[in-house]
């Protein structure tokens, strides 16, 4: 599975107009789901994602996780994380099935929710908007094939 998260001040995600989830400070976490991937690889990511240092302490270096704040998630589906880039038309055949991706999208915010973290969600498959004020900024990509 691969991850693109980012620290926000806030965050939020719309359908046809309508916010559909949003996050106060947290993290925003873009989230896609590789052909062959499974449970095992969903919770490693969901543990690195909320153990993740990336938040200020009380002298501004990046030293605090997710759990040490209390702070939320959005958590957007985004298949194109998976975008094979050789020549100028992106390829997506790399990415799991459309059902599978679902599944172990949701898997992936049960994970986070295990861990206690308030997760919001976007709408698997549908076209969003997503909006976000990125603190700091930090931008940081996890990939599982890479741990």
């Amino acid at each position: 599975m691969r991850a693109l998260i980012q620290r926000v001040s806030q965050a939020s995600v719309a359908v046809d107009g309508k916010t559909v989830g949003e996050t106060g400070p947290g993290l925003l976490v873009l989230v896609c789901a590789m052909a062959g991937d499974g449970e095992e690889q969903s919770a490693w990511l969901a543990r690195k994602t909320v153990n993740l240092r990336i938040f200020r302490d009380d002298e501004g270096r990046m030293n605090r996780s997710l759990l040490d704040t209390g702070g939320g998630a959005l958590v957007v589906s985004q298949f194109t994380l998976a975008a094979e880039t050789k020549g100028n038309r992106p390829g997506f055949s790399t990415a799991a099935p459309p059902a599978e991706g679902e599944r172990l999208y949701r898997h992936f915010c049960d994970q986070l929710r295990g861990h206690g973290v308030a997760v919001e969600n976007g709408v698997f498959g549908a076209d969003m908007k997503v909006a976000l004020v990125n603190d700091g900024p930090v931008t940081i990509w996890l990939d599982t094939q890479a741990r």
